[in-house]
């Protein structure tokens, strides 16, 4: 068994809160609840923006894929939580274990690129108003969006196979409720100095180089408000750059304090539940946020609860 991954034959065993046995009971009523509240949310800000020709600007072409990436995002996941949940088996396959990974990975990449070309979309906005539709056209939108897929995906095919390879002496045991990369670190029974350090090169291309991207546009757009006489004018500006602001606060906070510090450097407990926070809370949140905040979003939704009550009476 030396060096080798005798799991990969069988199965892992997902420990998550089975600690915590009192506790899994409440997890699971209160994460059913909002994995179907997360389906329901972001599955309505998708239909609305793709329904109302009000909402076809890049703004909202950004936001349906952002909803779907976190409908994806969230659902990696959490089924397979809430079944480790509701029973004694903790287990889940090797081939589900890797698609695990590589879906989490992935779409967590995707997102953070995406936030970026938001953030795009907004100085573009804000600071070249008069060339905004020359700038954002369909082409360029549909192109950002294609580099953020490309990106994402690209990144998980590298760190997943090294993730999946690393010599495991045939501990099959993940301290965690998801094949996560920093969980499947810990496993390793080798020397994991290189694997970190890959991770962290990565991660400062996948998250830590678009999320200065975004301050900087932000930066950019604070200094164009100030020149902003009206109030209106101002309100307006922070109204629909708030919302994007605060799902970047909640995404990218706890995403880089996971894996800028991967492996055993990370607290076991303290990492599951800031899993459980961006993996649930923060898709959740999302489209509460953007619907809130926004008049036009609202306005759609209205118009299509109306529009669907007057068909239902014909």
């Amino acid at each position: 068994m030396d060096g080798t991954n005798s799991s990969s034959q069988g199965r892992f065993i997902l420990l998550g809160f089975s600690d915590r046995p009192h506790l899994e009971k409440v997890l699971f009523v209160v994460i059913l609840v909002a994995y179907v509240l997360t389906l329901v949310g972001n599955s309505t800000i998708i239909l609305v923006c793709r329904l109302d020709p009000r909402l076809r600007t890049p703004m909202y072409f950004f936001l349906s894929h952002l909803s779907f990436l976190d409908l994806g995002f969230t659902s990696s996941s959490i089924p397979q939580l809430l079944y480790n949940l509701s029973g004694r088996d903790k287990t889940i396959s090797s081939a589900g274990c890797g698609v695990q990974l590589f879906l989490f990975l992935g779409l967590g990449g995707v997102e953070c690129l995406l936030l970026a070309a938001m953030a795009y979309d907004r100085f573009v906005a804000v600071c070249k108003p008069l060339h905004y539709t020359v700038i954002m056209s369909p082409r360029l939108c549909l192109g950002l969006v294609s580099a953020a897929w490309g990106c994402g995906v690209a990144n998980s095919l590298v760190m997943s196979p090294l993730t999946l390879r690393l010599p495991r002496c045939g501990h099959n045991k993940v301290d965690h409720f998801l094949c996560e990369m920093p969980a499947l670190i810990r496993m390793a029974c080798v020397s994991t100095v290189a694997m970190e350090g890959a991770v962290f090169v990565l991660a400062v291309g996948i998250v830590l180089c678009p999320l200065v991207f975004i301050l900087g546009s932000y930066g950019h757009i604070v200094r164009a408000v100030c020149r902003i006489q009206s109030s209106s004018g101002r309100h307006r500006v922070f109204n629909t750059c708030g919302s994007h602001l605060t799902v970047v606060s909640l995404f990218y906070g706890n995403i880089i304090y996971m894996y800028m510090q991967p492996g055993k450097h990370s607290s076991q407990d303290q990492g599951k539940f800031l899993t459980l926070f961006y993996n649930m809370v923060t898709p959740l949140l999302n489209p509460l946020i953007y619907t809130l905040r926004n008049k036009e979003v609202k306005g759609a939704l209205g118009r299509l609860l109306l529009g669907a009550r007057g068909g239902g009476k014909v």
